[in-house]
């Protein structure tokens, strides 16, 4: 077929007007034709998750919606990972910790300490286990590597510990002195000290931002919120129950509650921490205490100290699912969950003895005789990047 010069032109042109109908809108994954309705424009890119402004020199949060995303089983940070399994019980009758070898269920040691041990907190590097003795106004360093106990430090009425989520402080609840005392996290010299109205501070827990925590005040039955970074009190609220008793403190894993057991309410209060208004009450059993997050985020251990029973908290479901009752009764108090998240370790206050429970079934895997008075006890290591003090909240 011969094609003449003026058909070629006119083959050009069709071309070009059948080109002028067709854009490509790019975006990073495809092309998208669009004919004959000009520029299109791009498929929207999916929103951002929204920053989380944290408390400056804090580690970053892994997980908005699981501030315990670090606590997996076994997740040991290379700090730890070299250090003994044990469990240490401060005998606050006896001035001792007993050292107990979880897989024997035995104890290996028994090292002798100052006037009434209340807790053993790791530090927030969490290089150090540091005993509260309370009535004995020192903290006694143990190096959880060797076991061994270094030389008191003294620090008045120590009755709990924490530390900030940027390792900035140390911040002592001074109970009887009505005190937050901020301190070197070290040296643990007096850096700050915040005089607070009510009676008996003693437990708390953090924001998933870091910015404030929430104190429990045992004796006069009120919260407190506190700015961390400012080392201030900055919101109070009274309990709306009579002779209200709060203990422990734990923040749910996507940081939206605070749960308090109290152990006159037989229950959990439960708090929105950042509008910090009336709570309200979940009963869980009589002398409600001590609070535990199991490895997966899922559950919550909670220890009724006068029944003798563990109520397991569904925080998915926002309810109560299981409760075991201790075989021949006991008094759980305190403790931490194994490394692996497979046993409940809780000191018996006035019984003189420990409990390992099966998180799975409940079912009591080893009751072993200490000294008077055991309260505070740590399972240590375990997983998480640093440590907020108490007996092990790690994030």
């Amino acid at each position: 077929m011969n094609l003449t010069p003026r058909t070629l032109l006119a083959g050009i042109g069709l071309l070009a007007l059948a080109a002028c109908g067709t854009e490509s809108v790019k975006d990073s994954s495809r092309t998208v034709e669009s004919p004959g309705k000009g520029t299109q424009a791009a498929i929207p890119a999916p929103p951002k998750k929204k920053a989380i402004k944290a408390l400056p020199g804090m580690p970053p949060v892994l997980d908005p919606k699981d501030v315990y995303a670090a606590d997996r089983p076994g997740k040991l940070s290379p700090v730890v990972k070299d250090f003994p399994s044990r469990v240490y019980v401060p005998n606050s009758e006896s001035d001792t910790v007993s050292v107990i070898d979880p897989k024997t269920y035995e104890i290996i040691e028994t090292i002798r300490v100052g006037r009434q041990p209340q807790h053993v907190v790791p530090s927030w590097d969490m290089k150090t286990l540091w005993v509260n003795n309370n009535r004995g106004h020192t903290l006694t360093p143990i190096d959880p590597k060797t076991g061994k106990a270094g030389k008191d430090v003294e620090v008045h009425d120590p009755y709990n510990l924490y530390f900030t989520p940027n390792g900035k402080y140390a911040v002592v609840m001074a109970s009887l002195d009505r005190e937050l005392v901020f301190r070197d996290p070290h040296t643990m010299k007096r850096i700050r000290t915040e005089p607070v109205s009510c009676y008996g501070v003693n437990h708390a827990d953090f924001s998933l931002d870091g910015r404030y925590f929430i104190v429990s005040c045992e004796f006069s039955g009120e919260l407190l919120k506190v700015d961390t970074e400012r080392m201030k009190v900055v919101g109070q609220v009274k309990l709306p129950f009579d002779g209200a008793m709060p203990q422990d403190v734990k923040v749910s894993p996507d940081g939206k509650r605070f749960y308090i057991a109290d152990m006159m309410a037989h229950g959990m209060w439960v708090l929105d921490g950042d509008k910090f208004t009336e709570p309200t009450l979940l009963p869980t059993g009589k002398g409600c205490h001590g609070l535990y997050v199991s490895r997966d985020s899922r559950e919550m251990y909670v220890s009724n100290r006068g029944e003798g029973s563990v109520s397991v908290f569904d925080f998915g479901k926002n309810k109560l699912t299981k409760k075991w009752h201790l075989p021949d009764g006991g008094s759980p108090d305190m403790g931490g969950v194994s490394a692996d998240g497979k046993v409940l370790w809780l000191s018996g206050r006035y019984d003189g003895e420990v409990y390992a429970l099966d998180t799975r079934t409940g079912e009591q895997l080893a009751r072993i005789p200490v000294g008077s008075g055991p309260h505070g006890l740590a399972v240590y290591p375990q997983p998480g990047r640093y440590s907020l003090g108490h007996t092990g909240i790690f994030r």
